[in-house]
C-alpha cells in the first residue's frame, strides 16, 4: 500500500488520448468530487463549479466543440474537425471546473481564483488515490467564448481547466521537472 506522501511524490498525469474504460462508478465520482470540494477556500465562498460529460453527453458536447472549431476555422481538414468531435470520447469522464468568483465579497477575486487550481488538483489526487488516471487540460476550449456561451457561464467565470478521468494500462515514466532547488530561496534579513 503506498503511503499518502509517496502517492504525492509520485503523481504523475496520464495523456487523455490514452485514458480508456473502465471510469469511476457514480459513488466513486462521488468521492471525487468531495475530494475536490476539500479545498482552501478563504471565506468559505466556494467559488467554483463542476460540469460533469459521461455518457452520451461527451459525444454530444463534441458536436459542439467540433462546430465551433469549424466556424472559427473554416480551412480546418475534415479529420481535425473529427478530432474535435471526438475530444470528449477520450476519457469515461471530463469534468469542467469553473472558476466562479463572488465579485462583491471581500476575498480579493485572486484567492478565489486559486481555489479553482487547488480543486482541479485535488480532483487528480482523489483519481489517483481510487486507482484511476487523469489529465487536466484547458486547451483552446478553455477559451473561448462560444464554449462559454455553451455552458451558459456568467462573464465573471471562467474555465480552470478540464479533468479527463479514466483507466490507462501503459507504464507511467517520470517527465523531466525543473530542479527544486532552481524554485526555493530562502529569505533572510538584510
Amino acid at each position: 500500500m503506498t503511503s499518502p506522501i509517496d502517492a504525492l511524490l509520485s503523481r504523475r498525469s496520464t495523456l487523455a488520448k490514452d485514458l480508456q474504460a473502465p471510469g469511476p462508478d457514480a459513488a466513486q465520482l462521488e468521492q471525487i468530487l468531495q475530494a475536490a470540494h476539500r479545498v482552501p477556500d478563504h471565506g468559505k465562498i466556494g467559488p467554483w463549479q463542476f460540469i460533469i460529460f459521461e455518457g452520451e453527453a461527451r459525444a454530444d458536447f463534441g458536436q459542439r466543440l467540433a462546430g465551433i472549431f469549424q466556424a472559427e476555422n473554416p480551412d480546418a481538414s475534415d479529420k481535425l474537425i473529427d478530432f474535435e468531435r471526438k475530444r470528449f470520447l477520450r476519457a469515461p469522464v471530463v469534468i469542467a471546473v469553473i472558476s466562479s468568483p463572488d465579485t462583491q465579497h471581500k476575498v480579493p477575486v485572486w484567492e478565489q481564483q486559486l481555489c479553482s487550481g487547488a480543486v482541479c488538483q485535488n480532483l487528480l489526487n482523489a483519481t489517483q488515490a481510487l486507482g484511476y488516471r487523469g489529465q487536466w487540460l484547458t486547451e483552446w476550449y478553455a477559451y473561448n467564448s462560444q464554449v462559454a456561451i455553451e455552458l451558459a457561464l456568467k462573464f465573471e467565470q471562467k474555465i480552470a481547466g478540464f479533468v479527463y478521468i479514466g483507466s490507462g494500462d501503459n507504464t507511467l515514466t517520470e517527465r523531466v521537472r525543473p530542479a527544486l532547488t532552481d524554485r526555493v530561496s530562502r529569505w533572510q534579513a538584510a
